[in-house]
């Protein structure tokens, strides 16, 4: 990869006043050769007055300026001389050509893609990603439209993350696109900054913007999705009132409000679950006889 080096400039400042003093000088030699003219002498005022003008262009083509988040690498004649990095107003080689490039911040709203999650099921994906370059030379010289090199490289990122994890799940531990947001964020972020490091861009942040089911697949994956969370919420229910059952056998036995025998406790537990368990609310009955009857 190509080495970035810092290079410092002449001051624009330091040669602006010698290139107007020689603009004054082409001009104060230009009345001299019209004086000359008039008197039938020597045209020597007129060589030096197109030499001086010669000198002052060339000088004035090397002005360059550069804005704030800006930097400029320095090229004379094919050889990469370094890079500019400070902003203001500067003067190199009137030969030299000086590139530049914006190293503000960036946004890359990517396009919606359909790929395969881990599963197999087609999703629809896209991510947001903010970069910036922080390597001049490397953005120019090591890859070919570095702005199209990001979008490329960001496309193919997310199209590998999509095929590492699956769209959801309820097994506890396994990440997934839709649970596990802020870690696959991460590694968005890093796998893209190991693809984009080559041409000396930095990623800001990477998140993704958008996912959901492939239209052909959704409505099927959404009522697949409702009774994975209906048996999920079930089995909470079950244990959550095996629990409530366990206490309140456990409580009347150890303070001994009721002696129940196996059969007596084998009713109260299926009434208990039938209680707890139940979708709608459960409607009792009173038993105004004896315990047994």
């Amino acid at each position: 990869m190509t080495q970035e080096t810092t290079k410092k400039p002449v001051s624009g400042w330091v040669m602006l006043p010698v290139d107007i003093i020689l603009y004054g000088s082409v001009i104060w030699f230009l009345i001299q050769g019209i004086l000359e003219l008039t008197r039938n002498l020597a045209p020597w005022p007129w060589l030096w007055g197109g030499l001086l003008l010669l000198v002052s262009i060339l000088i004035s083509v090397g002005f360059f300026i550069l804005q704030p988040n800006q930097s400029g690498a320095v090229l004379l004649f094919g050889h990469y001389l370094g890079t500019v990095k400070e902003n203001g107003f500067w003067w190199r080689n009137p030969f030299a050509n000086v590139k530049k490039i914006s190293m503000r911040a960036r946004n890359l709203n990517g396009e919606k893609l359909k790929v395969n999650d881990k599963s197999g099921n087609p999703i629809e994906i896209a991510a947001v990603v903010v970069w910036k370059v922080e390597n001049t030379a490397q953005a120019l010289f090591d890859v070919d439209h570095y702005e199209e090199y990001v979008r490329i490289q960001s496309e193919a990122a997310v199209r590998h993350l999509a095929g590492r994890y699956p769209y959801d799940t309820h097994e506890e531990g396994e990440l997934s696109l839709r649970g596990g947001t802020d870690e696959v964020n991460v590694e968005l972020k890093k796998e893209l900054q190991e693809r984009l490091g080559h041409a000396g861009v930095m990623v800001v942040e990477a998140r993704i913007s958008h996912l959901a089911y492939a239209p052909e697949i959704a409505g099927a994956m959404l009522r697949r999705q409702q009774a994975q969370a209906v048996i999920a919420a079930r089995q909470k229910i079950v244990e959550g009132a095996v629990g409530m059952v366990e206490m309140a056998l456990h409580q009347l036995s150890e303070k001994k409000i009721i002696e129940l025998d196996d059969e007596r406790k084998a009713a109260m537990v299926g009434n208990l679950l039938v209680v707890l368990c139940g979708e709608e609310q459960a409607r009792p009955v009173v038993n105004a006889g004896t315990l047994y009857t």
